[in-house]
Formats: C-alpha cells, structure tokens, sequence
C-alpha cells in the first residue's frame, strides 16, 4: 500500500488539484498554506451566489463544520449539491456534531442531498454520526476508542462512503476494506487545526485517485509522518511545531513514506 501512497502524492504535486474549501474560519490560512505545501492549490470560495458556478471548476470540495454560519450552511448545501452533479469528490469534516445538534443536523442534511466520497472526523463525531455513543468536549474527542472500528464501518455502509476516522490510530473504512495508520505526534494536540488540516489534505488525495480508503489513508499518512518529523525538529515547543510542520509537508518525500509510513490492512 505504501506505493500506492507515495504514487497518490506524487499525482497530487503534478496535477495541483483546486481544492475549494468551505472552511471554519479559526482555521482556514492553515488549511489554504498546507494544501499550498502539500501541492494542490486552495480556493476559499463560500460566498453561496458563487459556488454553484464554481464546482464546474474544482477537483474536489472540502466542508469543514467548525464555524458554522447560516451563509456557510446555505453555500454548503448548494456547493456540495452542485459538486455532486459534477462528481467531484466532497470531503465532510463534521466539527463538534457530536456536541452540538445543529452541527449533526446539517451533517445529515449534507449526506442525505450529496454524494459525500469521506466523513473524516474524530471518535466522537464519526460515532455520534452513526448513532453511537461518544464522549466530547466541544470540538475535542474524549472517546477512548471502543468500538470504534465497527461505528466507521457502520457509517461507511449506511452512506456508502468512506469513513476516516483520525486519532492515535487513523481508521479508514469503506465498511469491507479498512485500513489503519499508526503515524502522527502528540505534538499535534497542541496546536489549532490539526484535524481540519488534514481533512484539507483529504480532499486533495481524494481529487487526484478514484480509490477513496487508499487516497484518504494516503492523506493521514502524510499528515502523520510529517508531524513526527516537524516534532523531532521542534523540540517541545508547539508554535516551532506549527511552522515546523508546514516545511515537512512541503519536505515530505517517497523514501521518507517508504521508511516511516505505518500503514496496513486491518
């Protein structure tokens, strides 16, 4: 599978996919500057009177839930919509679903009017979306991991997506094949928007190859193994860690995928 990866990133540094990013607004100059490190090139577009015309354009469409307006709802629904005629790929990332019942609503609405290609999302989220029990705190996944595995295939199968489910153990799931990824730092709970960077990158890996589980394993691994190099040139220190980071994206190479990547079949 690690070829399978190193291939999806070198197609995403040739093809530069335009990844529009409907986005939490605490987060979003990380989500556009590490897709830029990444390879694909971000486009913020959330205005709802443009983003119907937009998805003609795009390679894939990431929704992030974390700020959610009125303006961001409405433009998500038409932009996720819109996307789904065109069949670009949609990434969801359903921020604080589990916490806060109108973040689940759209999250539903959203999967029940588009055709969503990954659920990416923590403990929490991706069980409360599947009608689990999961222990949050705002934004943050308390879960301890149980049953994990079995509340993303479920998801996966009732929606006939992919489920990524991030965590000390990435899960990533179609609801028959899963696949797991063990790389990451620690370092990564210390800084804002670690998870919606990597669901950024999400939708760039989904952009450029049709295998979704493989595409969004690709992403997590690559979010993985460049936290612990950016951790290792940091020290202990989470603001070197948050720059830190940006270069190792922009750094990351296939022999480093080949000798750090942690990724398997369950």
């Amino acid at each position: 599978m690690l070829e399978q990866i190193v291939q999806i990133l070198k197609d995403v540094r040739a093809r530069t996919p335009l990844v529009q990013a409907i986005t939490n607004y605490v987060t979003i100059n990380d989500c556009a500057n590490i897709l830029i490190c990444f390879g694909a090139s971000p486009a913020m577009c959330e205005a709802a009177e443009e983003v119907e015309e937009f998805a003609g354009v795009i390679s894939s469409l990431y929704i992030n839930l974390g700020t959610l307006t009125e303006e961001q709802h409405r433009a998500a629904v038409l932009a996720a919509r819109k996307a789904s005629e065109y069949g670009r790929p949609i990434v969801l990332d359903p921020v604080a679903c589990g916490a806060i019942s109108r973040k689940k609503e759209v999250s539903l609405e959203l999967l029940d009017n588009a055709r969503i290609s990954v659920i990416k999302g923590n403990a929490g989220e991706i069980k409360s979306l599947a009608g689990w029990a999961g222990k949050v705190r705002g934004v943050d996944s308390l879960d301890d991991g149980e049953g994990a595995v079995e509340a993303c295939q479920s998801l996966a199968l009732q929606y006939r997506t992919v489920v990524a489910m991030t965590g000390k153990t990435d899960i990533i799931t179609d609801g028959r094949r899963t696949c797991l990824v063990d790389n990451g730092s620690d370092m990564l709970s210390l800084i804002t928007g670690s998870g919606c960077m990597a669901g950024a990158l999400v939708a760039a890996t989904v952009a450029v190859a049709d295998d979704r589980v493989i595409s969004a394993a690709a992403a997590l691994a690559a979010m993985g193994v460049a936290a612990e190099s950016a951790a290792e040139a940091a020290g202990a220190l989470p603001g070197t860690f948050r720059i830190k980071l940006f270069d190792a994206i922009y750094l990351l190479t296939e022999s480093e995928i080949r000798r750090r990547g942690l990724v398997g079949w369950l």
